[in-house]
Parts: C-alpha cells; sequence; structure tokens
C-alpha cells in the first residue's frame, strides 16, 4: 500500500528492505519525501544498497528534471550549506558567548543561555536581525536535516541550540504565521514542551527539564500580576519587552471580537506607542514602562469586572453602556441600575442570538428594536446623551456577529 498510489504526506520514515529500481524506487522516495506542515523532507533508511540504482533511476528523468533534482551527494551539497549557514548564524549571535551550551549539561545554565541568545537576537529597533536570524536559521536547519548524518555531535548541539533560540523568536513575534490566531494564548508549558522537545531531537542531554520562565502558573496571562511583576524584573530586557508585546497584542486582537471600546481604546494606546518609538520620543525602555501601565490597566478592569459580579462578556457591555464618561458621570451614584441594565441586556442577546442574523435583515432589525425597546424602558440614554446609543448598538452587533 505504501508503495503504490495511496498518498501519505505525513510519513517522516521509510526502511528499505528489499531491492527496488526504476519508476517503483521513485515513487517509494517520492511517498517519504513530500512536504507536510512543518516537515520539510523525509528520511530513508537503506538496509540493501539502493543509492546505486537510485541514481540509475535519475537517469531517466528529462533534462529539466536532472537539473532541478542536482547532485544526490549531500557531502557536496547540503552539507556545505548547512556549514555555511551555522556560520551566519554564528556571526548573528556576535557578542554574546553562547559556548557553554554546548558542553554543560544543567538544564538551569541551558535556560539562562536559551533566553539570553533570544535576548541578544532581539535588539530592540533593529527588526531586521531577528528577522534575517529566523530565515536563516531556517535554511540551515534544512539542510541539516538532509546532512544530519555527517554532522558532528558538537554540530547536532549547536543547531539544536540555533533551533530553540529560532522557535523561541518565532512564539514571540508571530514571524512564522503560527500563532496569529486571536483566540490562542501562550502558555509556558507548551513553551517548554516545545523547547525541550526540539533539544531532545539533536541529542542534547540535559541533567532536568528546561524551565525558561520562572512564574508559578502555567499559562501567561496579562490578568496574573505575579506575571507582570516577573516580567519586570527579567534582566533580559528585549525578551521581556516582546513577550509583554505579544501578551498585549494578543489581548487586543480578542477584544477586537468582543468589545467596541477597549478594542477602541487600546488600539489607540498601543499605536501611539510604536509611533512615539519610531519618532524618537520614546525609548525601548519608556515603551516597556507604558506597556507595562497599558497591562496593569487591563488587569485593573478585569479586577473592576469581577468586583461588579459581570462576565467578561457583560463587562464588554457595561463599557459601551458607560461611553462617553458623562454616562459614567451619571450613572456613578446609582452603578446598580447601571449593572442591572448590563445584565439584562447580555441577556437579552443570547435570548435573540440565531444563525440567520449575518444573513438576515429582519433578524438584525428584530434586534435592534428589542435593545431600543429595553434600553427605552430604563430611561438610557439620559437626555441629552442620545448619541450614546450608537456605542451600544455597536458593541450588540460586535457580539452577535462573534456569536452567531
Amino acid at each position: 500500500m505504501w508503495l503504490t498510489g495511496f498518498d501519505v504526506p505525513s510519513l517522516a520514515t521509510m526502511y528499505v528492505y528489499k531491492p527496488m529500481r526504476g519508476y517503483n524506487l521513485m515513487q517509494a522516495i517520492a511517498r517519504v519525501n513530500r512536504v507536510y506542515k512543518e516537515k520539510v523532507g523525509g528520511l530513508v533508511v537503506d538496509y540493501v544498497g539502493i543509492a546505486n540504482a537510485l541514481k540509475r533511476a535519475m537517469k531517466d528523468y528529462t533534462k529539466r528534471d536532472q537539473k532541478k533534482y542536482g547532485d544526490m551527494d549531500i557531502s557536496k551539497t547540503a552539507y556545505p550549506k548547512f556549514l555555511e549557514k551555522m556560520a551566519v548564524c554564528r556571526d548573528k549571535m556576535f557578542g554574546f558567548d553562547y559556548s557553554e551550551f554546548l558542553t554543560t549539561e544543567s538544564a538551569a545554565r541551558r535556560s539562562e543561555l536559551i533566553t539570553g541568545g533570544v535576548n541578544h537576537i532581539l535588539a530592540p529597533g533593529d527588526e531586521d536581525t531577528a528577522r534575517d536570524f529566523v530565515e536563516q536559521a531556517g535554511i540551515m536547519l534544512k539542510a541539516y536535516g538532509l546532512a544530519k548524518s555527517r554532522a558532528t555531535d558538537a554540530q547536532r548541539v549547536e543547531a539544536g541550540y540555533f533551533q530553540v533560540v529560532r522557535e523561541l523568536i518565532l512564539q514571540l513575534t508571530e514571524q512564522g504565521g503560527r500563532h496569529s490566531d486571536s483566540g490562542s494564548r501562550l502558555t509556558l508549558k507548551q513553551v517548554n514542551e516545545r523547547i525541550n522537545a526540539l533539544l531532545e531531537q539533536n541529542i542534547v542531554h540535559t541533567d532536568g527539564v528546561i524551565d525558561l520562565f520562572k512564574v508559578e502558573d502555567e499559562t501567561v496571562s496579562i490578568f496574573d500580576p505575579k506575571f507582570l511583576t516577573s516580567l519586570s524584573r527579567m534582566k533580559e530586557k528585549n525578551l521581556a519587552y516582546e513577550l509583554l508585546r505579544k501578551l498585549i497584542d494578543d489581548q487586543i486582537k480578542g477584544y477586537r471580537k468582543k468589545s467596541v471600546t477597549q478594542a477602541k481604546k487600546y488600539s489607540e494606546l498601543m499605536q501611539g506607542m510604536v509611533n512615539g518609538y519610531l519618532n524618537g520620543q520614546l525609548t525601548n525602555a519608556e515603551v516597556f514602562e507604558e506597556m507595562l501601565k497599558m497591562a496593569k490597566e487591563m488587569l485593573s478592569e478585569n479586577q473592576k469586572a469581577k468586583e461588579l459580579g459581570l462576565t467578561e462578556e457583560e463587562f464588554a457591555f457595561y463599557e459601551a453602556l458607560t461611553q462617553p464618561q458623562a454616562i459614567a458621570d451619571y450613572y456613578r451614584e446609582r452603578n446598580d441600575e447601571l449593572v442591572s441594565i448590563t445584565q439584562e441586556l447580555a441577556a437579552k442577546m443570547r435570548e435573540m442570538r440565531t444563525v440567520d442574523w449575518q444573513k438576515k435583515q429582519s433578524a438584525r432589525a428584530a434586534m435592534r428594536v428589542a435593545i431600543k425597546r429595553l434600553l427605552k424602558h430604563h430611561k438610557y440614554p439620559p437626555e441629552g446623551m442620545e448619541s450614546a446609543l450608537s456605542t451600544v448598538m455597536e458593541q450588540c452587533e460586535l457580539w452577535a456577529d462573534n456569536a452567531a
């Protein structure tokens, strides 16, 4: 079944124990060599000596295909490319001594060298360095996948180091596009498991488990005050900056699906910081401090929702109902009434949730009428503040779009 028309792109290793030749051999190799997700090639374990048969089969190809395929001798192709790109990665690390990683078996020391290397690559104001390192290390790893049998033990460990540094940069900067899902959350458990698995693949023996971040909770959360404190104390400031930026970006992406007012407020704040940095008005350290303040404000809002007895979903309606500030001031002494309106509004929205919402104008119109009737019953908005109704309607439509 493996050697006929069965397409198996996820096949990683093929053990050849019987002679093959011609198109049968080429077809077999193709089964294991298809790329698939993060898989860049396959491994053929040859027990019978098929190299000469493979060379003869290659002669049956057209000149165009032979030229595309290239020299089959990895010692002349993949291995030199591996060494070339490893040298490039070493140059990128100039100024940071990671040599102890090749000899130490201490998990704690290797953790320090990994985070230190990432911190070095993530130099403030130099995104090109990180982007180029990710690209060059990626090419090195592809060549290494083909030439692994030629690599020395020291080269394997060094390749493993560059791989985990690259992986952590991808986790933080989303350059790989694999972590852009707004519903995703970076967890320490996943990061540590991924890093340890990569090191194990490269035969990097470590005394214990790599633990990159010293926090009690395995989930990296913008709503964890202990984690925010630990970030502010990290000696690897560039790494702390990128981690905090990612957490805030993820939270803002979440707000865009849940809260009109919070998405707008924090998007504008973040853009203001970026503009200030690009215009030279803020230093990298000042941006980090401003982001910490923003994270603490997000945390404060999260705690406020709990104090009011509102869910995160309900708090988004509460925030919409208190826009502009004049509305919040009006209800300052009657906040219980505003909380009650919030809960009724959220309940009404859940009651009217329908799969027809995004397709039928009648469903949208019925929702608007129901909302206006409910708010009018509570005499909202106050007289002279009718414009506040548009923000509430926008929030309701955002919620309905995503709930549907």
